[in-house]
């Protein structure tokens, strides 16, 4: 501070440009950069995640501190709970982050956070706390749209994988299936028109009162189960769209018209039931979309792509078109940093950067 205030007086002070100014100048200068290292924040639920992320496809450290704990009193998120946890754990993921690295603030190059969809206290943390971070080391600040994110995760287990490919993203809150022309580029072809696949699967781990994360735990279960215990309809929708809404009502009635009767629910085979009907449609429409496009290449991405069923099945698929199916490692499905970061290194190269007046946006669509 003495330094600063001796140049001022000695009029040897150097007057900045403006803060947005500056920005695009380093943004530009990255583009052409050989190495980037991207910090990355992800808060849009209940897992408060940081990473360093070097040209989008490396991963320098990958740090999360899960809330499963804090919510699962309460069999599901609660969002007063995650803003809270998240103001508490930001700081402390980014330390971490960058010890894992064995790095400083001085070797990163730019800064990416999630800003939607997602819960709009939790956006809003991550989105403050970056925000502040880049003004403060003045650096660039990346905003990525959280599904790009999840997609992006197979440019960290495949680095091989390149566009275009088709997508499929599944998670607790969207069944989309994207096709990938190029980097930062989506279209999409199809989608849910009611309940996503990972809330269908929530839904039916509660009916059978299986413990929060619900979706996992049935997964495990339906390993032990015969799935061809309960016949299920699968909703005739025209394209390449879902349907879980139906599916998902007749699994409830038929579990509680067993439970009327006094009888015992073999939930095992309720598990596997209900898992083999949502994967067989979330595949079959796939593999429709694949051929009906002539993809070359076929992905998944978003945290119900952990499922067991779903990767099998998928790669059988994929197997019999004679494509290559391209699936996160299991700790890059649900939500990470890395995933984020690996966006952010392409959204960077397309000059792509945020203003300090980035909000959360809640219901940020992909397309």
């Amino acid at each position: 501070m003495q330094n600063s205030k001796s140049a001022l007086r000695s009029g040897r002070a150097r007057i900045q440009p403006p803060f947005d100014e500056r920005m695009r100048e380093k943004t530009e200068a990255l583009r052409s950069q050989e190495k980037v290292r991207i910090l990355s924040l992800e808060t849009s639920c209940d897992e408060t995640a940081a990473a360093i992320i070097e040209n989008g496809r490396i991963i320098r450290a990958n740090i999360v501190f899960s809330q499963i704990d804090l919510h699962a009193l309460y069999g599901g998120v609660v969002p007063e709970i995650a803003s809270r946890a998240h103001v508490e754990a930001c700081d402390r993921v980014i330390d971490e982050a960058l010890r894992e690295a064995d790095m400083s603030f001085d070797n990163i190059d730019a800064l990416a956070v999630t800003c939607g969809p997602g819960l709009v206290g939790a956006l809003l943390t991550g989105v403050s706390c970056m925000k502040g971070l880049s003004y403060a080391l003045d650096k660039p600040l990346i905003p990525v749209n959280h599904i790009e994110g999840h997609i992006s995760a197979n440019f960290l287990t495949h680095p091989e994988l390149e566009p275009p490919f088709l997508c499929l993203v599944v998670s607790g809150g969207h069944s989309h299936l994207v096709n990938v022309p190029d980097y930062g580029v989506y279209e999409l072809i199809g989608q849910t028109m009611d309940d996503a696949a990972g809330e269908a699967f929530d839904k039916a781990a509660r009916v059978l009162s299986l413990p929060y994360p619900g979706g996992p735990k049935l997964d495990q279960l339906a390993e032990e189960g015969n799935p061809e215990y309960l016949k299920l309809p699968h909703p005739h929708v025209e394209g390449y769209d879902y349907s879980f809404s139906g599916m998902k009502t007749a699994f409830l009635n038929s579990c509680h018209t067993m439970e009327m009767k006094g009888e015992e629910l073999p939930k095992a085979d309720l598990a596997a039931s209900f898992r083999k009907a949502v994967v067989d449609s979330l595949v079959g429409k796939a593999k429709l979309a694949a051929k009906d496009t002539g993809a070359k290449k076929m992905a998944m991405a978003g945290g119900v792509s952990a499922n067991r069923l779903l990767r099998r099945e998928m790669q059988a698929a994929c197997d019999s078109l004679g494509i290559p199916l391209y699936m996160p490692e299991i700790k890059l499905c649900t939500d990470n940093g890395a995933m984020i970061g690996s966006a952010a290194y392409y959204r960077l190269l397309r000059g792509e950067t945020a203003a300090l007046t980035l909000n959360a946006m809640p219901s940020l669509r992909l397309v």
